[in-house]
């Protein structure tokens, strides 16, 4: 079922225990709650407009969705949901938050960068946590207005221990990659993935080649019409892939990346295809045969956090950046696979992982 009532010229869904109601004219409804909830929380609304793909993606909107359902369990507050089905209803659900009197609304996505600023800029009052975007000038310094929290991860660092992985199980020597949209968030996965398979060259003597993205130009293997939800399309990058050789996949496409399961599975067990944002072995256990491990961020904590500081008059506009050494950050269990990989890669990856915290290894994007 899906967790709210959507659609352009609707007005926001009061939802009450995960299903979609009509809204009302003056929120009376706190969804949750906890024996001795925050002070205010009965009148305090968190909201959250989600990226194309909606709420029960099994991905980044998903997890995201988990948070606010974490914060309003434990705070006892109020909330609101809004589902965007393209692009052109960002701007609208935004506002359409704004004029239910949301305290904090949490927009999820790279593509709404636009829409989230453009509102909090309107709307000094009202705080605002973005996941997958932060609001920096060209030399990395946070311009922010106060009230947006950048909600970040550095996946870099778990998809390079993937990358690793991939090339270390890879039969054919080639492994591959493909995006949903050449957005930065899209691409610092691939980025670290392609960083793991060359140091995986470099310390095994190995010449295991990466197809879909090239590191050096930024180019590579997206759905052409930069769509998250576009199975087919995925499927079809995914085949490529694997016509030029590559029997490990990294899509990064959010549920499109679905269309790389499916190759896997149809493969008679030739090709692996990881996941991302999330654990696919748990969210996706259909094609659990075919995952050797999923590159996750903790976004859920995140969004609980900016949600809870919010409540407590304690938001700020500092980003947030999700990495291994604050474990907002991680590369999955290998689930079914881990009988497949070997102890020495196994403990390879344990100790690059403690390398990138300490520095000794340092992964760029």
């Amino acid at each position: 079922m899906k967790k709210t009532l959507i659609g352009t010229g609707l007005a926001a869904a009061l939802v009450l225990a995960g299903c979609a109601q009509p809204p009302a004219a003056t929120p009376e409804t706190t969804a949750g709650g906890t024996s001795s909830p925050a002070a205010g929380a009965s009148e305090f609304q968190a909201c959250m407009v989600s990226d194309e793909g909606g709420f029960d993606d099994r991905s980044f909107n998903e997890t995201s969705y988990k948070g606010m359902m974490d914060a309003v369990e434990s705070l006892g507050i109020q909330y609101r949901e809004l589902q965007s089905d393209t692009v052109s209803d960002y701007a609208g659900n935004v506002q359409r938050m704004v004029d239910a009197g949301c305290n904090i609304i949490v927009t999820v996505g790279f593509a709404l960068g636009d829409a989230t600023l453009a509102s909090a800029e309107a709307n000094p009052d009202i705080d605002y946590a973005i996941v997958d975007f932060s609001y920096t000038d060209d030399s990395g310094a946070n311009v922010a207005p106060d009230n947006v929290r950048g909600l970040t991860f550095n996946t870099a660092q778990p998809s390079f221990l993937a990358g690793y992985l991939a090339a270390s199980i890879s039969e054919s020597g080639v492994v591959g990659t493909y995006g949903g949209a050449p957005y930065p968030t899209v691409t610092i996965f691939m980025d670290g993935y392609a960083q793991g398979v060359e140091h995986y060259n470099s310390v095994k003597g190995a010449d295991v080649r990466v197809v879909g993205y090239d590191r050096a130009t930024g180019n590579g293997s997206f759905i052409p019409n930069n769509s998250f939800s576009d199975v087919a399309g995925a499927k079809q990058i995914a085949t490529s892939l694997v016509a030029q050789g590559a029997d490990v996949i990294l899509p990064v496409a959010g549920p499109a990346s679905e269309g790389g399961l499916q190759v896997a599975q149809e493969s008679n067990g030739q090709v692996s295809s990881m996941w991302v944002d999330s654990d696919g072995f748990v969210q996706m256990p259909q094609y659990g045969a075919v995952i050797p491990t999923s590159v996750g961020k903790a976004m859920d904590v995140a969004v609980e956090e900016a949600i809870t500081a919010s409540l407590n008059d304690e938001f700020s506009n500092d980003i947030y950046v999700g990495t291994f050494d604050n474990e907002g950050v991680y590369l999955a269990p290998f689930h079914d696979f881990d009988s497949k990989i070997s102890a020495e890669t196994k403990a390879e990856i344990d100790q690059l992982k403690a390398d990138i915290i300490s520095g000794a290894v340092t992964v760029e994007s």
